[in-house]
């Protein structure tokens, strides 16, 4: 497998009300999923989640946590009557957390997720907005970033669908280094050192203060670099959905389409086996801190035998490793999106190698470091300024008459990956090559009956039948357009829909 992977994000967004720091961030982050309900892009407003099949306490080290010592942030497959859309182009729009989040659909490439993910801001946008013209409200800001500088942190986790036979122990071995390492291309970028931002500076990730330890089921509280939890939404037996929660919320599409791709093909050498190098980081979890902390990119991690590289060296050696391991599998047969990647992979790492500040079209966390420095020496402003947190906000604000990341990307300032048509078409419909169509173009057809549905079913209310008809989805690669659209195209009802789904008709 190359860069084709069936993947995805989920991001909390940061929610602010001003003038209002004593906000109910909870009531506030429903009162924006909410207000989306009535925009004609979220038609589908009748059905819920469906929890069923969910299971977020069971562990890919062979156990299932109890439910009576697990933080009970971890129990997400608990109905709170929380605000919680499925969106017509097969993502869920959801209270998480005390955040607004968004899921985006299963996709097949990085690309694509790309897309589905930017998409994801404009419903974000289209929502606040929304739920500040009601009568009454105060105006509601949010922000695709990961803390909020005085000690807490939300997340931007990634999905990938992995084959099950894939050694979980050789998953942890190989992304480890990786994951420590990889900042240095999809950091978000930070002022501030610490968990609460009071050591000044400025680091490379949003995220990585907030690790703890190397490997975990807890996604809030000592969250792990490689996190163990086993929820495949897909059928369990040929399929592990990993679930990493490491990354930080990207405004730049390169730094986006990269971890994505990266990710996906250091993950395709691993099922392969085709890894044999062992880049073992000895303290794992400083490193990581480290790393994030040196925007020159020259700190040293230490490996576990004893020799010494940069972040960007690191980068290096698993870049050097997937090369070979495309000529061999793939050879002339690679497909331009693999290409693309790798091409892309190498050049950003040369160029962080030789001047970071090169990428300053690129990388998220260089061009938020270009800004910064130059109010800094504009203004003659030290680390500590409010000044510095203020603008290192406003970057990640997703109002594109105010996101400092918009301004730079209108003004042909950050180099893009995906055109503005396809995030705006995504916004409304599903890609095409997963069940996500299904899903979404049931949402948008069948709305009146559609009860409830998640990422592997979707469940019908028939009038006439006694029962709920539930409709598997457990392989994410069927109900794709190919394989459905023609049904769904003669199906007028979803009586009709399912009639022809269980030979009835």
């Amino acid at each position: 497998m190359s860069v084709q992977r069936v993947m995805g994000t989920e991001t909390e967004y940061g929610i602010a009300v001003p003038g209002q720091p004593g906000a109910n961030a909870m009531v506030t982050s429903s009162q924006v999923v909410n207000a989306y309900l009535s925009t004609t892009a979220a038609r589908a407003r009748r059905a819920r989640w469906d929890f069923e099949e969910e299971n977020p306490l069971r562990d890919a080290r062979g156990f299932d946590l109890a439910r009576d010592v697990a933080d009970p942030s971890q129990l997400t497959d608990e109905d709170l009557g929380l605000a919680n859309v499925i969106l017509t182009n097969g993502a869920r729009l959801y209270v998480d957390h005390a955040h607004p989040e968004y899921s985006t659909p299963e996709c097949t490439n990085p690309r694509d997720t790309v897309i589905w993910d930017k998409a994801g801001e404009l419903v974000m946008a289209a929502a606040a907005g929304r739920a500040a013209s009601m009568p009454g409200a105060s105006p509601i800001q949010l922000y695709k970033n990961n803390t909020d500088n005085k000690g807490a942190s939300y997340g931007c986790h990634e999905n990938y669908l992995m084959r099950r036979s894939t050694p979980f122990a050789d998953i942890v071995r190989h992304l480890t280094p990786f994951f420590i390492s990889r900042q240095v291309v999809c950091g978000a970028g930070r002022v501030g050192i610490g968990t609460d931002s009071r050591g000044d500076g400025f680091q490379i990730s949003q995220r990585a203060d907030f690790f703890e330890v190397e490997v975990g089921l807890e996604t809030t509280l000592k969250r792990p670099i490689i996190n163990t939890r086993d929820e495949p939404h897909a059928d369990p037996e040929k399929y592990r959905r990993l679930h990493v929660i490491i990354g930080d919320a990207n405004m730049s599409e390169v730094s986006t389409y990269l971890k994505l791709g990266t990710t996906a093909l250091v993950l395709a050498m691993i099922e392969d086996q085709f890894l044999s190098v062992d880049l073992s980081v000895d303290m794992p979890v400083a490193a990581l801190r480290a790393v994030s902390h040196d925007p020159s990119c020259t700190y040293l991690i230490t490996l576990r035998d004893g020799r010494r590289m940069t972040a960007v060296q690191m980068q290096m050696e698993y870049l050097e490793h997937v090369r070979k391991y495309v000529e061999d599998k793939y050879g002339s047969e690679t497909d331009e999106m693999t290409k693309d990647v790798l091409d892309r992979w190498e050049s950003v790492l040369t160029r962080l190698e030789d001047d970071p500040m090169q990428l300053s079209r690129e990388l998220d966390w260089v061009a938020k470091l270009e800004l910064l420095e130059g109010y800094r020496n504009r203004d003659g402003l030290s680390w500590d300024s409010p000044r510095l947190q203020l603008v290192d906000l406003q970057y990640s604000d997703i109002r594109p008459e105010r996101g400092l990341y918009n301004r730079l990307a209108a003004r042909g300032r950050m180099e893009r990956v995906v055109a503005d048509a396809e995030i705006e078409r995504a916004v409304a419909d599903p890609p095409e090559d997963t069940r996500a169509y299904f899903r979404g173009r049931c949402l948008r057809q069948y709305a009146d009956w559609v009860a409830a549905a998640s990422w592997d079913s979707v469940i019908f209310d028939i009038p006439g039948r006694e029962s709920l008809q539930r409709v598997p989805t457990l392989e994410p690669l069927r109900g794709t357009r190919v394989h459905v659209a023609d049904l769904l195209d003669r199906c007028e009802t979803a009586a009709d829909l399912v009639a022809a789904l269980t030979g009835e008709d």
